[in-house]
């Protein structure tokens, strides 16, 4: 069910995404002639007096048709309520309007996690470092040794560790500098207290592992907000960090993309994630589907091919030349940009559906 809830969520962003396109045509008279939620076959459709509505069989995606597009359509070419016969300003509205919706949509979200679920606020717990996961692979160093995920660690020879972020780099740096020696670890487990001997494994860059993911021992609690003029505050708040950190993570791809490509989530990643919160934070649902309702609405408004942002590009560069970009070099461009898309697409899907633990086992 916890998968069912991230793809739930990822299919809703999708839909209020592409609601914004269709609102702002149809709100113009512009007219739509397809709205589809999902790619692939057709699951169930209705043909409304001017727009066809259905469900595809593939939910991450979605698209807003319009009959500009369609060489079967009966309306007149110089008709116009059609899209490219509308001013610039008109197309503009449209395009961006999927971004807007999403950004809009966050918001709310954030405010409706304040008001209803409030803000996680971290509270000290008992003194150590959490391990918050085990590696998927069989056998680590850890496992050998009994060590269960939601174990702390307290002491790493002797070092005592608080909670802070600093004191999990702490630890991190005695099992890289150990690489092959035997490192005493004590360890809690709820009301039990024990120590283990372990020895770090030497990866291919010399460094010590054991095959953990650490976070800091910190107990998250939450507050909810019954003030709705400070539940609409402390959501701007929120929305404008995110928004902040979300930008500022773009432009770290951008100026140091070889540290960086590997951090980039495709859908597999995105719904893994999804599905961990809905399991065990369902409180974090509406933060998690804000961050990739802004994140959605900002890969979509970059100036790059098949994207909002590449027609918004057209659509500036017909208002400088006063005249619009020829029709073969639009089309050429945004098929190449879609087949890029599909290939990034495809190779993370890949890549991240090969790096499930359950996949990994089959061929183990």
């Amino acid at each position: 069910m916890s998968v069912l809830a991230a793809i739930a969520v990822l299919a809703v962003l999708i839909l209020v995404h592409e609601l914004g396109h269709f609102v702002a045509a149809r709100s113009q008279g512009i007219h739509v002639n397809r709205f589809s939620l999902g790619f692939g076959p057709i699951l169930w459709k209705y043909q409304g007096s001017q727009t066809e509505y259905a469900i595809r069989a593939f939910p991450l995606g979605g698209f807003v048709g319009f009959p500009d597009d369609d060489p079967d359509s009966d309306i007149p070419p110089n008709d116009p309520n059609l899209l490219r016969n509308r001013p610039i300003l008109d197309r503009a509205i449209v395009i961006s309007a999927g971004v807007i919706a999403n950004l809009i949509f966050a918001y709310f979200l954030l405010v409706t996690q304040v008001a209803l679920v409030g803000i996680p606020q971290p509270s000290q717990a008992l003194p150590g470092v959490l391990i918050q996961q085990l590696a998927p692979e069989v056998s680590s160093v850890a496992q050998k040794a009994g060590i269960q995920k939601g174990d702390v660690i307290l002491a790493a020879n002797q070092r005592e560790f608080g909670t802070s972020q600093q004191e999990l780099e702490a630890l991190r740096e005695i099992i890289k500098t150990n690489a092959g020696q035997t490192v005493k670890l004590d360890i809690a487990r709820g009301d039990k207290k024990f120590s283990v001997n372990i020895v770090p494994e030497a990866k291919a860059n010399g460094e010590g592992s054991i095959g953990i993911g650490l976070s800091p021992n910190i107990k998250i609690e939450r507050h909810p907000v019954t003030n709705p003029v400070q539940a609409l505050s402390l959501g701007a708040r929120e929305f404008q960090r995110i928004v902040t950190l979300t930008f500022k993570g773009f432009g770290q791809l951008i100026t140091n993309f070889g540290e960086t490509a590997n951090q980039v989530a495709g859908p597999i990643k995105i719904v893994e994630i999804g599905a961990n919160i809905a399991q065990n934070d369902t409180g974090s649902l509406f933060f998690f589907a804000a961050l990739i309702s802004i994140n959605l609405a900002v890969i979509n408004i970059l100036p790059l091919p098949a994207l909002d942002g590449g027609q918004l590009a057209f659509l500036l560069i017909e208002g400088l030349r006063g005249k619009p970009v020829p029709a073969r070099v639009q089309e050429g461009v945004m098929q190449t940009g879609l087949m890029l898309l599909l290939g990034l697409g495809i190779f993370l899907i890949v890549k991240e559906t090969t790096q499930l633990e359950w996949v990994q086992k089959l061929f183990q």
